[in-house]
């Protein structure tokens, strides 16, 4: 149901995909990924997101900024950026009920 959620953006920190914090006082550390919600809907969405970066040849704007991100972050860091990504574009895709468009890839997440 897509309605659970006001905003697509927190699509990816129900299914563990957003940083865990450990704050105290002045100190702000963010950690590994929280790791809520559904293991195989993260799964999944990590397994699209390798398979994007690391076995598509075609060319998108959210695999041209992994890589671009890859250059100064980790392969693994990166690949749970890009299904965070991937999770907020597929719960708007869902409530527009829009089709995919290789062009419109991308923007802010």
């Amino acid at each position: 149901m897509p309605t659970r959620f006001k905003r697509s953006r927190t699509v990816a920190a129900h299914f563990g995909l957003t940083p865990r914090r450990f704050q105290s006082g002045e100190h702000d550390n963010p950690g590994r990924i929280s790791k809520a919600g559904d293991r195989n809907v993260r799964a999944t969405l990590y397994a699209a997101a390798n398979a994007l970066l690391m076995r598509t040849m075609a060319g998108s704007q959210i695999k041209s900024w992994g890589m671009r991100l890859m250059r100064t972050k980790g392969r693994r860091r990166v690949v749970v950026a890009v299904a965070r990504k991937l999770a907020v574009l597929l719960h708007r895709m869902w409530i527009d009920g829009s089709e995919f468009r290789q062009e419109q890839v991308g923007g802010r997440a």
